[in-house]
């Protein structure tokens, strides 16, 4: 190597990887600046230094469309991938919740009514939208919400954002999501009021939700509706759920028992909806939403970089 190579080398090296600037580096060399100036150009010119811009819109889009071409067979029209810090939840919901809410807020129409369920990510969505007024909009609650503990699902503050950014009505549903018993729900569902609200969950035009994880400490595994047993048995037999309905990796509902006591709309149902958003992400839900958009469950899929990536890293399933 020659002697101005060498000096190249050694100037890149201060500059670029202990983060010196031009100054100091040719304080540190015993040169000019100028003569520094030239010999990271010298460093460039002969490949000692390679530059390379990592710009995440692209990273994102190209995952993106991976993630599209994997998914359009089961339905899916549109696949937004967001960028998030890692480890960092509440910026990743909050990103989430963004992209989620621009969609939403691009599909609704005047007439629709907006099926919602309620969650973290479900939140953030609802804190994300703008005031964008609809005419005849009705916003209507997929699932029971109440809880048996402290932990809070926040299904009422989520429906009232939704309702106030689209100047919409509301539509809840005043129940606990898993009743202790099936015998209970069914009286409770035969009251007409409820039938209807129902009624109206699985017919809307616009299903927005999210994809939970199977774990003791997910949401709706605190909320005090399960036994300690069943507790287990899911952390066994289930990889997610959607709306509260608990299903394995196949696809298929989890643990019948548990489904038959829990109210809100069916697995069946909310795959007829014209338009279904699910807006999920974090790495331990990849194999959750991978089979919950299986599944039929989604029209537009909202994820993150980091999650997108660990479904893709996963052989297709057919």
């Amino acid at each position: 190597m020659e002697n101005r190579d060498e000096q190249a080398l050694r100037a890149a090296k201060l500059y670029y990887l202990t983060g010196l600037g031009q100054a100091e580096v040719a304080k540190e060399l015993g040169v000019s600046r100028p003569t520094v100036s030239k010999l990271l150009k010298h460093a460039k010119e002969r490949g000692f230094v390679v530059i390379e811009v990592h710009d995440p819109r692209e990273s994102s889009g190209e995952v993106a469309e991976r993630l599209m071409n994997r998914y359009r067979p089961y339905g899916v029209r549109e696949v937004r991938v967001v960028e998030a810090p890692r480890d960092r939840l509440e910026e990743l919901l909050r990103e989430l919740g963004r992209a989620g809410a621009e969609i939403l807020t691009r599909e609704v129409q005047d007439g629709d009514q907006v099926g919602v369920s309620w969650g973290r990510t479900m939140y953030a969505l609802a804190k994300s939208l703008e005031y964008s007024p609809r005419h005849g909009v009705e916003i209507v609650q997929l699932k029971g919400g109440m809880s048996y503990t402290r932990k809070s699902t926040n299904d009422m503050e989520t429906i009232n954002l939704f309702c106030r950014a689209f100047d919409a009505d509301a539509r809840t549903l005043p129940l606990p999501v898993i009743f202790d018993n099936a015998e209970t729900k069914r009286i409770v569902e035969s009251d007409r009021h409820i039938a209807s609200l129902l009624e109206r969950g699985r017919n809307t035009d616009i299903a927005v939700f999210t994809v939970g994880h199977v774990h003791p400490d997910s949401l709706p595994l605190t909320l005090g509706y399960l036994r300690d047993e069943e507790i287990e048995a899911l952390a066994t037999e289930a990889v997610g759920d959607v709306c509260s309905r608990f299903f394995n990796e196949r696809g298929e509902i989890a643990i019948p028992e548990i489904n038959d006591r829990t109210v809100g709309i069916s697995v069946e149902d909310l795959a007829e909806r014209p338009v279904k958003i699910l807006v999920a992400g974090g790495r331990w839900k990849a194999a959750a939403i991978d089979t919950a958009v299986r599944m039929g469950l989604a029209s537009h899929l909202v994820t993150d970089v980091d999650t997108a990536e660990e479904i893709l890293a996963q052989p297709e399933v057919h």
